[in-house]
């Protein structure tokens, strides 16, 4: 029972999370499209007025201009039509309101919990069971930013190598300066880029706090050191404080590949 009404709290403030975030939206679209909608006519009106005053605009701008316009016309009627209709779920409600129930729904599941809370060996248990997606998320983020790496990586190989070729091809000043001057435009972003968000860097760290987890969880799971005590409680209180020391060693490297260099020695 304890399980299926924190179950059930948790169901209701995803609920409200997604109704304030689409409420956000909704009240998004329906004031700043007609704001949009004005501003594309003024804009239109004025390129008359200031460039073609004594002569006809020309058929491309006019075609433009008015798709713009008529289908923003149309998006500002029907989403009048759904907000004043009730034809939306939380139609007419104000998203301060929307937020004041997610407050109010997010402490009654803390008071809730507070309540029913379980005794530690049960927590220490069920942290156990939440650990392979923890490191599913490592290894996935490890994944992503390694990809970046090498993309970042063979971006600059090639654009490196084409400025020689380009530089060896061409004799004439264009169009070989053109060319020359975005390579090497790219060649500076993505080595700032690299310098910058360092991808190989995190990447390594995720997998490596990854692959920590996973070599714990299995001692664990084995019953090898250092988790070979008899009691079970306190193998699972020591699997729950080094896995946190873990994280936290991996949540302190993040944030010094995110200060400059500068910082970076400094809190070395």
């Amino acid at each position: 029972m304890t399980t299926d009404v924190l179950i059930g709290h948790r169901r209701n403030i995803a609920d409200l999370e997604e109704r304030v975030k689409n409420r956000r939206l909704q009240v998004i679209g329906l004031y700043g499209t007609p704001v949009v909608l004005a501003g594309t006519l003024l804009v239109w009106a004025g390129l008359k007025v200031f460039i073609w005053l004594d002569s006809d605009t020309p058929g491309a701008i006019n075609e433009i201009f008015g798709g713009v316009a008529f289908f923003l016309g149309v998006a500002t009627f029907f989403q009048g039509v759904a907000e004043f209709e009730r034809f939306w779920k939380d139609s007419r409600t104000p998203v301060r309101e929307l937020r004041l129930e997610l407050s109010l729904a997010e402490e009654r599941h803390i008071l809730e919990a507070r309540r029913r809370t379980p005794p530690p060996m049960d927590r220490q248990a069920s942290y156990k069971e939440r650990l392979p997606g923890e490191m599913a998320r490592l290894r996935r983020e490890s994944r992503h930013y390694r990809r970046m790496h090498l993309v970042m990586q063979w971006i600059l190989f090639a654009s490196s190598a084409a400025i020689s070729a380009v530089t060896a091809w061409y004799d004439a000043p264009q169009p070989a300066k053109g060319i020359l001057i975005g390579l090497a435009s790219i060649v500076t972003v993505i080595t700032a880029a690299a310098g910058y968000f360092k991808p190989r860097e995190r990447a390594f760290n995720l997998q490596q706090t990854a692959d920590s987890i996973e070599q714990h969880a299995t001692a664990l799971e084995l019953g090898i050191a250092p988790y070979n005590d008899a009691e079970q409680s306190r193998n699972l209180e020591l699997f729950a404080t080094t896995v946190e020391g873990l994280r936290a060693d991996q949540r302190m490297r993040e944030q010094q590949l995110d200060q400059p260099q500068q910082g970076q020695q400094q809190v070395i």
